[in-house]
């Protein structure tokens, strides 16, 4: 039955520009999946679920380069799906399809406003508006911290815009939405901000695309961001229902920008460059980007050009100030599992993390995400559920975005009458393995589907430009430096018959 709800939702701001949504609500729900009224506290896990925006998996329990202690803890205990694909490369089109569970159908739901066209302004449902909304309904204290959606801080509105009576993206999913913006003043200025307050909408586009002043974790967003969320953790342990938190960190989006002794943990010389410098081999620019979004930070050293490569110095300048952002953001993660440690919560809690896609650091000259190859679909995600033992989830084993939304659903005893496009990951942690999966990953990007399986990534582009097809063979090309699809006809055909299992229709005429 569909709850029933008075809805009052608050939002103000004080002096140094925080935010809170508070969403007080008056409930009354009814679900066999409710715990009896008698009883006094309810034991099923929390949830805790952070999202990294542009983490790209190149880093220590990835085997990569940046250096990352508390992420590597984490995976230590839990499960890392080594071939996790995101189905957007964009920011929020990604999330669109992680919280409501759905592959896109429409080529509005690659737009970073898919959440903002498709939900926040629809009338509450019986279907929830995210598995955030599902997890609220069936009892689950629901708190959001920074980016989970593609708003910045829950609130919808412009990059140079002022937030002041702006509507709530997810507007039944929490019951609480917090961000402190700080010195920036606003949420946008905030996520495009450097340490001294300014921002690069403010700057009119006239800054460099990276930082690394000689300040406190606090003088960035995201050291406020863990702040906040080690404050709420320590509420949240003291209340008697399960709670979901979401915490969402901006690095290492662009601007690169991180305390000085994050980059000190790097020498820029020893900064490997990109393996895969060069255009892929017999495919059409047309499966590229200009780079707007890099080429946006206007006093950058050098711009970015198909033409050409970055020169090397200035690569290695760049990868040097993404990996110190990644350390910058593992730092702030160590807070936030450190007080769950702290306040007795980890052994009851599922802990995810995820990456919203990957991002090319010079792969086949580009400097960005927006692409359908490997190194902007795969991202991170590691998993630890209460009382599994820890694993690697590799051979070829593909999972997806959508799989997170029916496993969380598994895991807390919720049932699920709606369709969702994913596959629960419940067996994958519990067995490491999972007999009745389908492994396949599909992604949507740039008038392209692109499928992913044990060995092969299969493209196909609805455009004028030729080749439509691409067909990459990760046992011999893991960096998709070749496309082989007419050189093997044969495989094209057998992989277009899986394929279509992931044509949503979304670019048909």
């Amino acid at each position: 039955m569909m709850s029933k709800s008075v809805q009052s939702v608050k939002y103000s701001n004080n002096t140094n520009g925080f935010i809170k949504v508070c969403l007080l609500l008056f409930v009354a729900i009814f679900s066999c999946s409710q715990p009896d009224k008698g009883s006094k506290e309810d034991k099923r896990y929390n949830i805790v679920f952070i999202a990294v925006d542009d983490l790209r998996p190149d880093f220590g329990a990835y085997g990569g380069y940046a250096k990352t202690p508390s992420i590597d803890q984490l995976a230590s205990s839990g499960t890392v799906f080594n071939n996790h694909y995101v189905q957007v490369p964009t920011c929020g089109a990604s999330r669109y399809s992680l919280l409501t569970g759905l592959y896109p159908t429409t080529t509005r739901h690659l737009k970073n406003e898919a959440i903002e066209w498709f939900v926040s302004n629809e009338p509450e449902k019986e279907t929830p508006e995210s598995m955030v909304h599902l997890l609220k309904k069936n009892g689950y204290y629901t708190v959001g911290i920074g980016k989970i959606g593609h708003s910045v801080d829950g609130l919808l509105y412009g990059y140079e815009e002022s937030p002041e009576g702006a509507k709530a993206e997810l507007p039944y999913s929490w019951n609480e939405f917090l961000f402190d913006s700080d010195k920036w003043g606003t949420g946008w200025n905030a996520f495009f901000g450097y340490s001294d307050g300014s921002n690069r909408q403010g700057k009119k586009k006239q800054v460099k695309p990276y930082e690394n002043a000689d300040v406190s974790d606090r003088s960035y967003p995201d050291g406020i961001t863990a702040d906040l969320a080690v404050n709420k953790i320590g509420e949240l342990a003291h209340q008697k229902k399960p709670f979901f938190l979401g915490v969402g960190f901006f690095k290492p989006h662009l601007p690169f920008t991180a305390p000085k002794k994050y980059w000190d943990l790097y020498s820029e010389d020893n900064i490997p460059l990109s393996p895969s410098p060069d255009i892929p081999e017999g495919i059409n620019v047309a499966s590229l980007h200009n780079m707007a979004e890099f080429n946006s930070y206007e006093l950058g050293d050098e711009k970015a050009v198909l033409g050409e490569s970055l020169s090397d110095n200035y690569s290695r300048k760049l990868r040097h100030a993404y990996y110190s952002s990644v350390s910058y953001v593992d730092a702030q993660i160590g807070k936030v599992l450190a007080e769950l440690d702290k306040q007795g919560l980890t052994d009851n809690t599922i802990i995810i993390l995820w990456g919203d896609h990957g991002w090319h650091l010079g792969d086949h000259r580009i400097w960005g995400k927006h692409t359908n190859f490997e190194v902007a679909l795969r991202s991170p995600l590691i998993v630890k559920v209460p009382k599994m033992k820890p694993r690697y989830i590799g051979n070829g084993t593909v999972v997806s975005s959508v799989d997170i939304y029916p496993s969380l659903m598994e895991w807390c005893k919720i049932p699920v009458d709606f369709p969702l496009d994913g596959q629960s990951l419940a067996k994958l942690i519990s067995n490491g393995e999972d007999s009745e999966r389908e492994n396949l990953a599909f992604s949507y990007f740039n008038k392209g589907i692109s499928m992913r399986n044990k060995r092969y990534r299969l493209t196909r582009y609805f455009r004028n430009e030729n080749p439509v097809i691409e067909l990459y063979d990760h046992n011999l090309d893991s960096l998709e430096s070749k496309n082989i699809a007419e050189e093997k006809p044969e495989i094209v055909e057998q992989l277009m018959r899986l394929w279509e299992k992931g044509n949503t229709g979304l670019f048909d005429l």
